[in-house]
């Protein structure tokens, strides 16, 4: 049996897990490329870890039903945007220019002061180039919400 290249077996992963390959949202007229953290496990990590985020790119948290939400930044090593958005996509609060926390525990929660279903980490400053007003509409790619 012919072996398989390491290079060609990361391509072949990737690919198993097309739909996040592909996802992405739109906010303020700017597609981003995301990643989907859909079950409590990936919500849990988020972006800890990470050195950087791709200019362009960010995460999509997708909640079970709308309620007041509250992220943090416990290891998280990169300044973000933190957007709360309710059931019918509408931008409900922001919370912007979050600083990293390396305090474990200690790190303190970014609430969203309202209900809210989905949450979109983008890097810092995003949300005032975007000029991003409460109101204004995220819009999903088919992969991620039917």
């Amino acid at each position: 049996m012919p072996s398989i290249r390491p290079s060609l077996l990361l391509g072949m992963l990737l690919l198993s897990g097309c739909a996040s390959a592909s996802s992405w949202v739109e906010l303020g007229g700017q597609r981003y490329k995301v990643e989907v953290a859909d079950d409590d496990a990936e919500r849990a990590r988020g972006l800890m870890f990470r050195d950087q985020l791709a200019p362009g790119t960010g995460m999509i948290f997708l909640h079970d039903r709308e309620e007041p939400q509250a992220y943090w930044m416990k290891n998280t090593k990169i300044a973000l945007d933190i957007l709360y958005f309710d059931s019918a996509r509408k931008l409900v609060a922001q919370q912007r220019d979050v600083p990293p926390c390396s305090a474990g525990n200690a790190c303190p929660p970014y609430p969203s002061n309202a209900p809210a279903r989905y949450v979109l980490e983008l890097n810092a400053g995003e949300a005032a180039k975007l000029k991003l007003q409460n109101g204004a509409e995220l819009k999903f790619s088919k992969d991620i919400l039917p």
